[in-house]
């Protein structure tokens, strides 16, 4: 799976690579997608084989790991109708897909679940969640947890209304779909519900936070990331911006967006919810990664929940309450004063709120956040969390907006640009018991990649002027880099491969939203283009062009070590060994 458990720790166990040798790295194979869009999927490994998703059209290719060079060891291409794209928010991107059972799980742009049979690329069935028609399309990695394939929904600028459904594994069946709007009973709400703050407590949050009918375009999609905690049977998941952006139209809370569901992933059965930004006045959402970990925090060994958010603090909760521990800022903030622990409400800055037709100027971060989709590492072995992230400003201007299915629900003109310091992203470290940055890397451009880290303390991300780099994971010393032929904005996988050696991969292909200007040829003379992004990314189309290639690197065999590969790219062993001599007829 993407986040490569079921805790999304993106963490990596192999010790061949090392911060003495990565510096030898070098470009083992790679292999072309056929389409220059944004590529933000993971490749995951399961046995001998790589499975990588394209953006639209969603073609899979499963890789034969045994074979030299990238060998296609079959392709299924969905075929998902081209209308998706005109309604696709911010680009056509699609973040990967999931193993389990001998089958492969992916979502299509066009609102469909798809399995795969694993060996063979047989579609094994296919299940419609949406309707393009309304504006929804799906771009998220599913997770798969006891034979239920979790999916959501993408279209929050489209005035959808949000979603999570789970999927019988074996027939694609529908078990159950929770709402992020509405009444309780559309939200899965019920007697087990029982959240700790008192603003989330009460009948139909989901409609009477809301102007009447309101919800029924309120937004709240679920297309980030989720978590499971097997020891609870709890998934854990990120409900996305209320719609439109425009918060004048909305008054009220608006349930149950931009928050945190922990729900039972059988029943679908809601336990506790949290709301990182209340009536979200900067489309800040709620997505973001929930990383399940088991911290010592003040004294005291607690189950946790780690969670950067777009609004520009880190929270630590309490896995099995919903408590925040602390809410701390890990980016430079001007739009809130801090996060009121016994409440837990975030507190808005007066002066970054305004009435329609008044620009409101220097609101820190923009609404890409603090931090957007792309997923921190989290290593075990040294408790450190390791963010890439951006550094944006904007000014912004509330205008009305009437809603038309299928099209943008907006309602605010937007111009981000760079924050404080001139970078627009950065790379940092965490230390999480601590609640304290331990070192950073300031980046010229966005940091639009995840991450991964390795047992030996080796962190890789990406850059969107195409660097592929490794850092120290205790300095943040630069140890290697390699310059793709695109920006990157994938998630390195890190994996054994069939041969025994570590191997990291990454898709190089600059898009999403962050890179729209450059996938989607926009304008950069239009600052209000991409919501407002292009205005902070008029020089990318100078730095980088289109691309989709995967990059998969190893460092070379051991001159004593190395050895010819046999046809199916295992070492071939050396002549008159014992191990040739058990291959003889008769051995």
């Amino acid at each position: 799976m993407p986040g490569k458990n079921h805790q999304g720790f993106r963490f990596s166990g192999l010790t061949e690579i090392t911060p003495e040798n990565v510096k030898q790295l070098k470009v083992a194979w790679t292999f072309s997608l056929g389409v220059e869009k944004g590529q933000e999927a993971a490749p995951i490994v399961a046995g001998n084989t790589m499975f990588v998703v394209a953006p639209y059209p969603n073609i899979v290719y499963a890789i034969d790991l045994t074979k030299p060079g990238g060998t296609v060891k079959w392709k299924f291409e969905p075929k998902p109708a081209a209308a998706a794209q005109g309604v696709a928010c911010c680009d056509v991107v699609n973040r990967g897909a999931a193993y389990a059972d001998g089958k492969i799980f992916f979502n299509t742009l066009d609102d469909q679940t798809v399995a795969l049979d694993a060996d063979t690329g047989r579609e094994l069935w296919r299940t419609k969640l949406g309707e393009i028609t309304r504006g929804e399309t799906m771009t998220m990695a599913p997770l798969v947890v006891r034979g239920k394939v979790l999916v959501g929904n993408s279209g929050g600028e489209l005035g959808v209304r949000g979603w999570l459904t789970a999927l019988d594994a074996n027939s694609g069946k529908i078990a159950w779909r929770a709402y992020s709007t509405g009444p309780d009973k559309d939200v899965l709400i019920g007697d087990k519900f029982k959240p700790l703050y008192d603003q989330d407590k009460g009948q139909d949050l989901g409609v009477h936070t809301w102007p009447p009918e309101a919800w029924k375009i309120g937004g709240g999609t679920v297309w980030g990331w989720i978590t499971y905690d097997p020891e609870q049977n709890l998934i854990f998941y990120g409900t996305a911006n209320p719609g439109p952006w425009n918060p004048d139209q909305r008054p009220g809370d608006n349930k149950w967006t931009a928050g945190i569901f922990a729900r039972d992933p059988e029943s679908g059965d809601a336990r506790w919810f949290y709301q990182w930004s209340p009536h979200d006045l900067h489309d800040y959402d709620g997505v973001n990664e929930n990383i399940v970990i088991d911290v010592n925090f003040g004294g005291t060994q607690r189950k946790a929940l780690l969670h950067p958010d777009r609004n520009g603090y880190i929270y630590l909760l309490d896995r099995t309450t919903g408590e925040v521990l602390y809410a701390k800022p890990f980016a430079y903030i001007t739009s809130s004063t801090g996060v009121d622990l016994k409440t837990g409400r975030l507190q808005y800055a007066p002066d970054k709120q305004a009435p329609p037709g008044t620009v409101v100027r220097d609101i820190c971060p923009a609404p890409p956040g603090a931090k957007d989709w792309q997923p921190s590492a989290y290593s075990p072995k040294n408790g450190v969390l390791y963010i890439p992230h951006n550094n944006l400003c904007n000014d912004a201007e509330h205008t009305q907006v009437s809603y038309i299915a299928g099209t943008p629900y907006v309602g605010t003109e937007v111009r981000m640009y760079a924050g404080p310091g001139g970078n627009r992203g950065e790379f940092s470290a965490w230390d999480v018991a601590e609640g304290r940055k331990l070192w950073s890397i300031k980046e010229e451009f966005p940091v639009w990649s995840g991450a991964a880290v390795t047992a030996t303390d080796v962190v890789f991300y990406g850059t969107m002027d195409g660097w592929f780099k490794a850092v120290d994971a205790k300095s943040g010393d630069e140890l290697w880099k390699f310059k793709t032929g695109s920006g990157i904005i994938g998630q390195p996988t890190i994996f054994r491969g069939p041969d025994g050696k570590e191997y990291v991969a990454i898709l190089s292909g600059v898009g999403g939203w962050a890179g729209a200007i450059v996938s989607a040829m926009l304008d950069p003379r239009d600052g209000t283009a991409a919501l407002g992004f292009v205005n902070a990314m008029k020089d990318l189309p100078q730095v980088t062009s289109r691309g989709g290639t995967l990059y998969v690197f190893a460092l070379p065999w051991p001159r004593r070590a190395r050895r010819r590969l046999d046809a199916d790219g295992r070492r071939r062993p050396r002549r008159g060994s014992r191990r040739a001599g058990s291959r003889l007829p008769g051995h």
